[in-house]
């Protein structure tokens, strides 16, 4: 084969950069970055696919190499803030018996889930038009799936006076409400440390009739298994 013919089948290199990289990560990862910053600063409606690839630093047409659209993109993002709680109950489960100590760190990789999610992704749920987008129903059902994981591990610490009328199902949403007190924080300006973390998943247990001592005994023993459950995130 002659060197022109070989030069012929040579792949051509793709479509270049508008401009050197402007955030850091894989491709994939630097959209979903700079669309998280504009869907919580301009709003998801107010933004377009163009200004993504701009913040990128790709063209438009390289952004859909990734995703499908915004709708894909905003579900993404939505997802990511259930799925390492979702991800972290079996291994939870299986590193302690104790129930209390269980629902208590799932509330706590919930709660710093949330805290440590890109821009406080998580607000954009409650948005009218993100609840439009093709793809929302399976965040939903994701969330769904998080509220019954609360009302199964609810069901066997709670007392008679904190199901009252309600039973697991509406325990386990209200538990999840809870743990989204984070998200309006946020918005208010505050960091969420670690004893806020600490505070909010205690109060799951609480609202489950916990008493004081038990709670302070669930986070006693719930600490040494923190580097176990996600590396002890900060």
């Amino acid at each position: 084969m002659s060197s022109a013919a070989s030069a012929n089948q040579r792949p051509r290199p793709g479509r270049p950069r508008l401009t050197p990289p402007l955030l850091a990560g894989p491709p994939r990862e630097q959209v979903l970055e700079a669309a998280a910053r504009l869907f919580t600063s301009k709003g998801y409606a107010a933004t377009s696919t163009r200004e993504i690839a701009e913040a990128v630093g790709i063209r438009q047409a390289s952004l859909y190499y990734h995703f499908t659209g915004k709708g894909e993109i905003v579900t993404e993002l939505l997802s990511r803030t259930i799925r390492p709680t979702m991800d972290s109950v079996a291994r939870i489960e299986s590193l302690t018996e104790d129930p209390e100590t269980a629902l208590y760190l799932v509330a706590l990789s919930d709660v710093r889930t949330l805290a440590s999610a890109p821009h406080n992704i998580g607000w954009l749920y409650l948005a009218p038009d993100v609840a439009q987008v093709e793809g929302f129903d399976e965040f939903t059902a994701a969330r769904d799936a998080l509220a019954a994981t609360y009302a199964r591990l609810a069901s066997r610490i709670a007392t008679v006076d904190a199901l009252g009328s309600i039973g697991p199902a509406r325990l386990g949403e209200k538990l999840v409400h809870t743990v989204e007190e984070v998200i309006g924080l946020r918005n208010a300006g505050h960091r969420i440390n670690m004893d806020d973390a600490a505070w909010i998943a205690s109060s799951c247990l609480r609202l489950c009739g916990v008493d004081n001592a038990r709670v302070e005994l669930a986070v006693r023993d719930a600490e040494e298994f923190l580097d176990e459950i996600d590396g002890g995130r900060p």
